[in-house]
């Protein structure tokens, strides 16, 4: 009996030491793992480099729609580790990327290829999987990187391709060599594409847009195979890939045999407003007179290229033309609230100051997040020089989209006019921040001390921003 109770009791014992031996083990492995602060540091550094080397798109109604779309996913992924915020760079390459701190990009070229909402989501959902699951933050090895700076900026590399503004990040840095380890593996494609494969079951998307923009990508793969789109470099295997969602969509019996209609309106307002603000006009309106031409497009195709060409048109100051098609499209679709911020719009470009302001009050009444109709309005009442209710809702926009660097530099106009400098410098501060011109932000933000005037609020603001800028350029 004693001989036995030893034996327990050794046991147990031993049991004990190989569960500290493998609490420390993992100690010592997670102290040279990629911690989640770091990857917070690297993705404000990564930010900015892309700030510096594309153009973001930081329309109010564009980014509404496309953060809407990412919290309906992260709504149904459970806790995570980071606030993830959503980006669309304008650049005609095929390319999406999501950094491991929960910052997630699009790229123009990538949105002009997609028919559906469900492609659209299937891209994103597959986005937020990688940061889910950290994968890119598990290829980085602490010890082999030469501090976080150059992480950032190796993954900038991954992620923006390999041009100019690429070789330009790249010069004299030793992340050069990091980018190659960072692609993603099968394994990972696997493990991502499953996931937006159940989240999109969870939200009701149909997953045959995620096979679909597959194929997109498959058709991409054969067809350019010369010159491989950056997306397809870092996310390889379509053809694998789209054997393995169509597996899953075969095999599901929870899914519906008969696939539904979907509502296509918000996603192709969305693409159609990307595309009149990047595509060459001339080649963008005869895709969509070709649209309106084809009789093999349904009456919804129709309505929706007559939205697209209303906002070529405004772009191009055609204005007689801009509202007589968005007039069209209202005329069925009279229950799409958004359509009368676009009228509004369009009006406020055409110089209809009043009637702008008539109905963008309307829609901002309706909806206080239209963030779209109140920088409008803002812009109305400014040119009618009401630049105390201007002030109100720029500052309105400010508040629900903190990086929109236009903004400030309208704000900046007011406080100049008000002979307010101090908040006249801070605003313009703010605006070459976000705008990745960290020279001009620091020379703007050091003016705020100067001035006597300037008070209390504002200069700590400036020097919380100086701060923050002085993270931005260590090495």
């Amino acid at each position: 009996m004693d001989q036995e109770f030893m034996m327990k009791r050794f046991r147990a014992i031993l049991a004990t030491l190989l569960a500290l031996l493998v609490f420390n083990l993992t100690l010592m492995e997670s102290a040279h793992a990629f911690s989640i602060g770091e990857e917070r540091e690297v993705g404000e550094k990564l930010l900015y480099s892309v700030r510096t080397a594309f153009p973001l798109i930081d329309d109010p109604d564009l980014v509404a729609y496309l953060t809407t779309l990412g919290e309906d996913v992260l709504e149904v992924t459970g806790i995570q580790y980071f606030d993830y915020h959503f980006f669309l760079i304008q650049s005609n390459e095929f390319n999406a990327f999501a950094a491991p701190s929960g910052l997630v990009f699009f790229y123009t070229g990538l949105i002009s290829a997609m028919n559906s909402e469900e492609e659209f989501v299937s891209v994103l959902a597959h986005e937020i999987g990688h940061v889910v699951k950290r994968h890119l933050a598990g290829r980085i090895e602490k010890g082999k990187i030469i501090g976080v700076a150059s992480m950032a900026v190796a993954i900038a590399a991954l992620a923006l391709g390999g041009g100019e503004a690429t070789q330009a990040l790249l010069t004299g840095s030793l992340a050069a060599g990091q980018s190659a380890t960072l692609h993603f593996s099968r394994k990972d494609e696997e493990e991502a594409d499953r996931l937006a494969y159940d989240w999109m079951k969870q939200l009701g998307k149909d997953p045959a847009g995620q096979a679909a923009m597959l194929k997109t990508m498959r058709r991409v793969s054969r067809y350019r195979s010369e010159k491989l789109p950056q997306y397809l470099l870092t996310h390889p295997n379509p053809e694998d890939r789209l054997d393995y969602v169509e597996g899953l969509i075969s095999s599901d019996h929870e899914l519906p045999r008969r696939r539904e209609e979907r509502d296509q309106f918000n996603f192709l307002r969305f693409k159609y407003r990307i595309m009149s603000k990047v595509s060459d006009s001339v080649v963008y309106r005869a895709h969509l007179a070709n649209v309106l031409s084809d009789s093999r497009s349904t009456e919804f195709d129709r309505i929706m290229a007559k939205y697209g060409l209303s906002q070529i048109e405004r772009v191009a100051n055609n204005h007689v033309r801009s509202l007589k098609l968005l007039d069209e499209v209202l005329e069925v679709f009279p229950d799409r609230q958004i359509l009368y911020t676009d009228k509004g719009v369009s009006l406020y470009s055409a110089g209809r100051l009043a009637e702008a302001i008539s109905i963008l009050e309307k829609s901002w009444a309706l909806d206080n997040e239209d963030l779209y109709a109140a920088e409008y309005l803002a812009r109305c009442y400014q040119a009618l020089g009401d630049f105390e209710r201007a002030n109100t809702l720029y500052k309105t926009v400010s508040y629900g989209l903190p990086e929109y660097s236009k903004i400030y530099f309208e704000l900046g106009k007011i406080a100049t006019s008000r002979q307010k400098q101090g908040e006249a410098s801070l605003y313009l501060g703010k605006y070459y921040l976000y705008e990745g011109k960290l020279k001009l932000a620091t020379f703007s933000l050091h003016n705020v001390a100067k001035l006597k005037t300037a008070d209390d609020a504002v200069r700590k603001e400036a020097e919380t921003l100086l701060e923050q800028i002085k993270r931005l350029e260590k090495k």
